[in-house]
């Protein structure tokens, strides 16, 4: 009968264990604002000493000002995540400006580690994303000021400005460093380049296809 209890309780600590590894663990303390100057490599940023921890470790001013969206995509996208604001460490979460000229757009992208929710401050957006294989679903809405849409972890989505004067959109992520993978550039843009034989295949086209996005990126 020992041998059972301890066998039972053996199992719900490997349980328990399980669980608690599934989750981010919850802070040992108020806050662990990032030490930006430390060596210290980690999954996340080492703790600044608490004694020297200002307030200025748990702001950011300039959210109000307009991005330069004179690019090729006619959008700018502000962040306020970890390396903006120490404070933010181990805190999983984060924000973002994005400004769009008329008919600008936030291409297609993937944010690896975070959930985003979206919310138009002016003007009016196409939203979308696309679920993964093999339905590759196509998602999309048409957003006007004050209205949110949801951005699901890890698929790829996009904004359109779809109006003739600027839009402001502000944007929440359930990550302190959410990551951002642009499709565009990263497939046709890594160093070194990858294959144009590879890519001329998967996209089924012609290889000169292939060099001309690559030089564009």
């Amino acid at each position: 009968m020992a041998h059972r209890i301890a066998f039972l309780g053996f199992v719900a600590l490997a349980v328990c264990a399980s669980l608690s590894l599934a989750a981010d663990p919850a802070n040992l303390q108020d806050f662990c604002v990032a030490d930006v100057s430390g060596n210290t490599r980690m999954n996340g940023m080492a703790c600044k000493n608490p004694a020297m921890v200002q307030a200025s470790d748990f702001a950011f001013r300039g959210l109000h000002i307009p991005g330069n969206t004179s690019n090729a995509l006619g959008s700018r996208v502000t962040p306020v995540a970890v390396t903006q604001i120490p404070g933010l460490n181990t805190l999983g979460i984060s924000m973002v400006r994005i400004d769009y000229a008329p008919w600008g757009i936030n291409s297609l992208h993937t944010h690896p580690r975070a959930t985003e929710i979206l919310t138009v401050i002016e003007g009016s957006l196409e939203v979308g994303f696309v679920t993964s294989n093999p339905e590759n679903r196509h998602i999309t809405k048409i957003l006007k000021k004050g209205d949110v849409f949801i951005f699901p972890v890890g698929l790829i989505h996009y904004q359109r400005n779809i109006g003739y004067g600027n839009a402001v959109a502000i944007a929440a992520l359930s990550s302190q460093n959410p990551g951002v993978i642009t499709i565009a550039n990263t497939i046709f843009g890594s160093k070194p380049d990858i294959s144009t034989d590879l890519l001329a295949k998967a996209f089924q086209v012609d290889k000169s296809v292939v060099w001309q996005l690559q030089a564009k990126f």
